[in-house]
């Protein structure tokens, strides 16, 4: 009986070991094509899940193709585009004359109008960070503009409200007969307003006790050696300016002796790039001040103004955009994407930038045409990951 069972048992290992050989070579001439498969699988899902990018070279083809053209059919002179990928500075592309005959570099220095407002607001929030003030402190005990000694809501005024157009001042004063008043009580509304950000500059060189733009130098151009930028005329100066143009004529650059804390700052592209890369960063900010920077105070958008960018949106996708101000910066939120961003106009000058923290990538564009913002509309239609941002954009 024993030796009947284990010749039972040596036949069953025998056709068991022979059933495991025969199945195994069967599953090696199959693995080959179960991979392919799998491959192939994979790689439709992914296609499927997200549309694939252009890389950061095809973007630079891409501009370099049709920078030239854009500038001719917009009849602006220049055009300097600085592209971030994967949080650093990708490329710049420059083209176009800076003056007549002159051929822009990225050694041109172009007035950046409004982009001016985001260094102030960095050298304010670097400020904080170090304790040398407070966001929420009031600012009448260093600083009463004469228009506003009379009223009590001069005490209302804080940082935060100055970074965040809620001063309740017009953009500039001349807008009201050349006087700074309130149009509304500080904090209750939003309204986009210079004067809030020479306020607060103000206030902050009173109480450092040192100038304002050497404020910005110590804190924010300084430690991103950020030397071809600067708030005032410099020797340096000579030989790189783009000049404004409009109505089809050159007209001589506005350059200024003291600081401005809304306009007229001179800098490189890629000085701004290297900027940008940096408040993507963090740098120099506390973990708290550097997520109040991206909290949207209010929301300014229109109905019909939602209705139309929404137009851009994919087939079959809800759109869901806000935009409003944070500090220094506009925040816009579109299906729970941030985008972060700023633009800057004067006679004979359009300028832009935006960045999207989560993905790390942004873009630059200095222009010194009357017609630049239909440039920047073209560059960042190419250059946003987000068609219905590029849409918000002056087209």
């Amino acid at each position: 009986m024993f030796r009947i069972i284990r010749a039972e048992r040596s036949s069953i290992r025998t056709a068991v070991a022979s059933f495991y050989k025969e199945a195994m070579q069967n599953l090696f001439k199959l693995l080959p094509v179960a991979l392919a498969l799998g491959a192939i699988i994979s790689s439709s899902t992914r296609l499927l899940a997200q549309p694939e990018q252009p890389t950061p070279d095809e973007l630079r083809t891409k501009i370099i193709q049709d920078l030239s053209g854009w500038l001719k059919q917009y009849n602006v002179p220049s055009a300097s585009v600085a592209y971030i990928a994967k949080g650093r500075l990708a490329w710049t592309v420059v083209a176009g004359e800076q003056s007549p005959g002159v051929p822009a570099t990225d050694k041109t220095l172009y007035n950046i109008a409004s982009l001016t407002k985001p260094i102030v607001a960095e050298t304010i929030l670097r400020l904080a960070s170090q304790n040398k003030l407070q966001l929420d402190e009031s600012i009448y005990p260093y600083w009463v503009d004469p228009d506003i000694k009379n009223n009590p809501w001069n005490k209302l005024l804080t940082p935060r409200l100055c970074l965040s157009h809620q001063t309740g001042f017009a953009n500039w004063r001349r807008m009201t007969n050349g006087i700074l008043t309130f149009k509304f009580q500080p904090g209750t509304q939003s309204s986009y307003s210079g004067e809030g950000f020479f306020y607060v500059a103000r206030f902050a060189q009173n109480k450092a006790g040192q100038p304002f733009d050497r404020l910005a130098q110590n804190y924010v151009l300084g430690p991103l050696g950020m030397k071809g930028t600067s708030f005032i005329v410099q020797d340096w100066f000579n030989g790189r300016l783009a000049q404004p143009y409009t109505n089809s004529v050159f007209l001589p650059p506005a350059l200024t002796s003291t600081w401005n804390a809304a306009d007229l700052v001179e800098t490189t592209i890629t000085d701004y790039a290297r900027f940008v890369v940096s408040v993507m960063r963090n740098d120099g900010l506390s973990p708290a001040i550097a997520a109040e920077r991206l909290v949207m105070t209010r929301d300014w958008t229109s109905e019909d103004a939602r209705e139309q960018v929404c137009t851009h949106e994919t087939p079959g996708t809800p759109c869901h955009i806000s935009a409003g101000m944070g500090l220094g910066w506009q925040i816009i939120v579109h299906n729970g994407v941030t985008i972060v961003d700023h633009s800057g106009s004067d006679t004979g000058v359009n300028t832009h930038a935006f960045f999207v923290p989560s993905k790390h990538v942004g873009a630059v564009i200095f222009t010194n045409g009357e017609s630049g913002s239909k440039v920047i509309g073209e560059i960042v239609h190419v250059l946003s990951p987000d068609p219905v941002y590029a849409a918000t954009v002056s087209h």
